[in-house]
């Protein structure tokens, strides 16, 4: 029988603290590969079409198009490679290793014009402070190629429970999906009614964009690898708009805590790794606060929510 030791293997550690240089480089790495995704891709609503996917070995644009057909540019986190595939026939490679945002950014531009791929993008960072342009940037250099592989496998074990999760809702609801400006997983639900204009900012994003994002109610669900501000590894749920008694709803696992400041309640990756049962730890975090965002906000659940494990029988 499979003991708690081996459940907290498959679910590596990935302790801020041990990677957070490399966090920074790549995540700046993740951001020029995902705006080649913004220029290349039709817009779609919430921003959709900018996101990134975990893939068999990594993160993944999936296929976007250019005259020739389609492109995708994929990261891989197990063999640190790159790669650069098209529907042309074209192939190229970009290797993963302690090296500016500048280098890689010069390379990989590079290695797209060989392939035939005529891409631009607006060369400057999103949400990071400060924002230095990408052909500038010899500041952020780091590759851990263990730690990385670690927070990828990490990935690939969140992106299973939030597809469950997401199965479970026939309402609106966004891709189990990556976005590279805050490096974060998330899953949304929507309750299907209009939203209060959004008010608030984020660094470097128009406000435009913003409200767009936020033009509906919704239910967010998300993973976040943390910051130097909050230097854990965390789950997080949040929902807009929010009212007084979100944050004092009874929420699962008992290690799960609203955060005022934050506005969204929190669960740290640790407590889902060290558990008996992690899916099942993450699982009832995701659902209750859920529940406490749909209730408190009056959604039509009877409407929203489904259950069809009857046909998986």
């Amino acid at each position: 029988m499979e003991n708690k030791i081996d459940k907290i293997a498959q679910w590596p550690e990935i302790a801020f603290e041990n990677w957070k240089d490399t966090l920074a480089t790549v995540h700046l790495w993740t951001q020029i590969v995902g705006k080649i995704r913004l220029r290349q891709t039709p817009w779609l609503n919430h921003s959709w079409h900018v996101t990134l996917y975990v893939s068999a070995n990594g993160l993944t644009t999936g296929s976007m198009p250019y005259p020739d057909g389609v492109f995708q540019i994929d990261f891989d986190f197990i063999h640190h490679v790159l790669h650069v595939t098209t529907s042309a026939g074209g192939m190229a490679k970009v290797e993963l290793y302690p090296r500016s945002v500048a280098d890689f950014y010069r390379e990989l531009f590079e290695k797209l014009e060989s392939v035939g791929i005529d891409a631009s993008i607006h060369a400057e960072p999103n949400e990071v402070d400060p924002a230095i342009p990408f052909e500038k940037d010899e500041t952020h250099r780091s590759y851990d190629a263990e730690r990385v592989c670690d927070f990828y496998k990490a990935l690939a074990k969140i992106q299973n429970v939030f597809t469950k999760f997401r199965a479970k809702f026939t309402g609106k609801c966004s891709p189990v999906h990556f976005f590279w400006g805050s490096f974060d997983m998330a899953v949304t639900r929507f309750s299907g009614r209009p939203a209060p204009v959004y008010s608030g900012g984020t660094l470097n994003i128009p406000l435009a964009v913003m409200q767009e994002a936020y033009s509906h109610e919704v239910s967010s669900c998300g993973f976040w690898p943390g910051s130097e501000q909050f230097p854990h590894p965390a789950f997080y749920s949040y929902c807009y708009p929010t009212s007084v008694e979100f944050g004092k709803q009874a929420v699962k696992p008992n290690e799960a805590f609203f955060s005022g400041e934050m506005g969204e309640f929190i669960l740290l990756y640790e407590v889902v790794q060290r558990s008996d049962d992690p899916e099942d730890t993450l699982i009832q975090f995701m659902q209750s606060t859920y529940e406490a965002a749909a209730n408190t906000a009056h959604w039509d659940r009877g409407a929203l929510e489904c259950d069809f494990t009857c046909f998986e029988k």
